[in-house]
């Protein structure tokens, strides 16, 4: 059985990846860095699988590869 997606919230991404919260807004706006998923009316958080990409190689990282992957994931299941 596979293991369920986990959503991370900014703290603690904010922790993992070191940078601040400006920077990380700013990466987002840029593609450059995973999007936020939305969790509830006043919550987001992210993927933690993205955030993880991201940390493996952050000047790789595009957000539209994340786009594709679950593009792929969606027609795969389909």
């Amino acid at each position: 059985m596979p293991v369920p997606e986990r959503i991370i919230r900014l703290q603690t991404v904010l922790a993992r990846t070191g940078l601040s919260r400006s920077t990380l807004y700013r990466k987002i706006a840029d593609g450059t860095f995973p999007e936020q998923v939305k969790i509830s009316v006043h919550g987001a958080g992210w993927h933690e699988s993205a955030v993880n990409r991201w940390i493996a190689d952050p000047p790789a990282y595009r957000a539209d590869n994340d786009n594709r992957d679950a593009e792929r994931a969606g027609h795969a299941r389909g």
